[in-house]
């Protein structure tokens, strides 16, 4: 027996996780007139700001829909790769590790469904690079160019007659041998005490060893921090040998600014020098026209659909519906916390998975059908008609989220699929399927056993 105080809990949680992914999905601003007779109304509606402040430090997240080079345009450089400094034979795999190391230099700054290409023109190679929705070029430029040298450098006795005109440089001039080539991995946490952000840094077994030798040598000294050769931070004393090769990077960060940092620090040395050669602006590659025209395809389509569930299952078929505009707010709401790049293929990749979340109500309802055939009571009908259509459910959409996972190509196998618009439509695809699964099996079975109190009809 299903307890119906569980139940109403449930239907009651539904509501509330889809008002506040109606919120998310609510635009910046939305003014609305109305003029009737006396009645005037005019009024500018704004979306809640997701940003607050504490102290000087702001958190929070932007929910602005991130769109493709095909949709918003973007940022476009061409670089020329040296190759002087490396022998014939190891050439290539030297431009594969370059390609590599951009691609997750761009992906660790948040910058999604890039272009990255090595070409050969005539007996040179040429890196080029196409950035979506970046606007600003020169902070494009700085983010794919600049490699962060990061050194560690020791405080050492000052004469004191030296000491009044003595330098950063004079001060910090003992060299700890550790470098950048010694960090596994930088990442921001939050200091315990002091709840602001820091970037801790985890140094290989070769930088472990350097840190601990280093610290041993400057007991009650200190050792500075810089990156390409300016301090970013000065810690304190040292007070105790630290061998479990692990440093943090304290000092006046947001989290903005220490993620940045972790991203330079992570990002490595480019096997291969690289020059900037061209530099342009790009415009989305669809025009206004073909976009309007796509979208206003895909809601024809959903009008049909929700015409066609009312039409053929009735009370069912607009519970139905109701689950679709539920799965449609989760949906973007998820495009917008992850975030998800929508470029047109992603767009089609939510459109095909909405009609694969109405193939999930149909198998239900038909089973539920079969049942009522069969004598059963409407509740018995409904609660078997899921479960005997939760198997087909589960292994058709299983194998379309392997097929997507191919597309997706998430480990980078270059055998597989590499072009951005593929990906972008695999990732739609896939979490419209999951999100599918969840409403049409969840979320419509809950409105039923709430909303649905007549038999269906056989």
């Amino acid at each position: 027996m299903i307890n119906k105080d569980k139940i109403m809990r449930t239907f009651w949680t539904i509501l509330a996780l889809t008002f506040i992914c109606f919120i998310i999905n609510f635009p910046k601003e939305m003014p609305i007139s109305f003029h009737f007779g006396r009645v005037n109304f005019e009024h500018t509606f704004y979306r809640p700001d997701f940003k607050f402040k504490i102290g000087e430090k702001e958190y929070g997240k932007d929910l602005d829909l991130k769109f493709g080079l095909d949709l918003a345009g973007g940022a476009s450089l061409l670089f020329n790769i040296d190759t002087s400094t490396v022998k014939e034979e190891d050439i290539s795999s030297a431009l594969e590790s370059l390609k590599s190391n951009i691609e997750r230099r761009i992906n660790l700054f948040g910058v999604s469904e890039t272009n990255v290409q090595i070409v050969k023109q005539e007996n040179e190679y040429r890196l080029k690079i196409e950035l979506p929705g970046v606007e600003n070029v020169s902070s494009a430029i700085k983010l794919i160019g600049t490699t962060a040298q990061l050194k560690f450098k020791g405080e050492i006795e000052i004469p004191p007659e030296a000491t009044a005109t003595a330098t950063f440089n004079d001060v910090f001039a003992k060299d700890t041998g550790i470098n950048g080539s010694n960090l596994n991995r930088a990442s921001v946490q939050l200091n315990p005490n002091t709840s602001e952000p820091e970037v801790l840094l985890e140094f290989d077994d070769q930088g472990a060893k350097l840190f601990a030798t280093a610290t041993e040598e400057l007991l009650n000294k200190r050792i500075a921090i810089l990156l390409d050769d300016e301090p970013i931070t000065y810690p304190p004393t040292v007070n105790s040998v630290i061998t479990d090769g692990k440093a943090v990077i304290s000092g006046s960060f947001d989290n903005k600014t220490a993620r940045e940092l972790a991203v330079q620090l992570n990002a490595g040395a480019l096997p291969l020098q690289i020059n900037l050669i061209q530099q342009s602006q790009i415009g989305a590659t669809l025009g206004k026209d073909s976009i309007d025209k796509g979208i206003f395809a895909g809601i024809v389509g959903l009008i049909l659909v929700s015409i066609f569930m009312i039409g053929n299952y009735g009370k069912l078929g607009l519970i139905a519906d109701i689950g679709l505009i539920i799965y449609g707010l989760i949906t973007l709401a998820l495009y917008r916390l992850i975030p998800v790049t929508l470029t047109f293929p992603g767009i089609v990749g939510f459109i095909l998975s909405i009609g694969m979340a109405v193939d999930s109500n149909i198998l239900i309802f038909e089973r539920m059908r079969e049942e009522t055939r069969k004598g059963k009571n409407w509740n018995n009908a409904m609660e078997l008609g899921f479960g005997r259509a939760w198997d087909s459910i589960k292994d058709a959409n299983a194998c379309t989220i392997i097929t997507g996972l191919i597309l997706l190509n998430p480990f980078n196998w270059p055998f597989l699929n590499t072009s951005g618009m593929v990906r972008g439509f695999a990732i739609t695809l896939i979490l419209g399927i999951i999100i599918g699964i969840f409403t049409g099996v969840f979320v419509t079975r809950n409105l039923l056993r709430v909303l649905a109190k007549e038999k269906i009809q056989k």
